[in-house]
């Protein structure tokens, strides 16, 4: 099985080495194609100069970019020349729609599609330790289970086309509210003249530990933001996730305020920065 990666930013590249470590990966495309051409070179594999020319010589074609416009731009692309019976697997996180439409242009073609967001950080797709959750048919997850399996730690079907989207916009949901509700304690913890490693550590241990606790704790009470999941992706998916909440008519009042806090940052210049940035507004002056 010959499976390709487009989309080579922090996640993707630690995919994509997990799938060629695995003995899958054929080629590579980036938009930047030095950077695919790099890595493809490091994996001795192709580096392909357009995602149709990827599409047309793998079984199984990956996907990890930013944006629901970038996704759909790359699913036209590829519709030109993709096989008949190969699965395409998006991992991006985008809006539901979005995978709905990508699923209708590729079905015409006889490829299937996968809505199968993950969540795990920079450290998961590094570590081939991400969950996935997905959405599509159960025989083509079967069919790309394989390679997917390369990459994470679980995979779950979630139902159908959408439904991997929808599910990854409720963890987005709930990765707010834990960074809120760490920023805002770990700096009550520093008000309050504690040892914040000792804070850290004990508090990690009990009915209030969780993994961004754990791994982004120590780093925010130094001051110290870099990125496991830039500010400005973790921005965009909330904006996703109050889409989709309106049209249910569903009121999501913590992922307003977080909405509204990292807009602030990002003006005042920290997009690039991990989430935990957030931490930058609960301090005391």
């Amino acid at each position: 099985m010959r499976a390709g990666m487009i989309g080579l930013g922090a996640m993707g590249t630690g995919m994509a080495k997990n799938v060629a470590k695995a003995g899958y990966l054929a080629g590579v495309y980036n938009r930047t194609a030095a950077k695919a051409q790099s890595l493809a070179e490091e994996l001795q594999v192709t580096a392909y100069n357009q995602p149709e020319a990827l599409a047309e010589d793998v079984d199984i074609v990956l996907i990890c970019v930013s944006a629901d416009s970038d996704v759909l731009s790359i699913i036209e692309s590829i519709a030109k020349t993709v096989k008949p019976g190969s699965v395409v697997v998006d991992m991006s996180t985008v809006s539901s729609e979005t995978s709905k439409k990508a699923a209708a242009l590729l079905s015409v073609k006889q490829a299937d599609f996968l809505d199968a967001p993950v969540s795990g950080g920079v450290e998961g797709a590094k570590n081939g330790t991400l969950a996935m959750m997905v959405g599509g048919e159960v025989q083509a997850l079967e069919k790309a289970r394989p390679v997917l399996a390369a990459m994470t730690g679980r995979i779950l079907h979630m139902g159908p086309t959408g439904a991997g989207q929808a599910t990854k916009a409720v963890n987005q949901i709930m990765a707010a509210g834990i960074n809120q509700a760490v920023t805002e304690a770990l700096a009550f913890a520093q008000a309050q003249g504690l040892a914040m490693d000792k804070v850290i550590e004990i508090i990690s241990g009990g009915a209030a530990g969780n993994w961004f606790l754990e791994h982004r704790g120590s780093a925010m009470t130094q001051g110290i933001f870099a990125p496991g999941f830039k500010l400005a992706l973790h921005h965009k998916d909330l904006k996703i996730c109050q889409a989709m909440a309106e049209q249910a008519g569903f009121s999501l009042t913590l992922t307003d305020m977080t909405v509204l806090d990292y807009e602030r940052l990002i003006a005042e210049g920290y997009g690039d920065e991990d989430i935990s940035a957030l931490h930058r507004l609960k301090i005391k002056p």
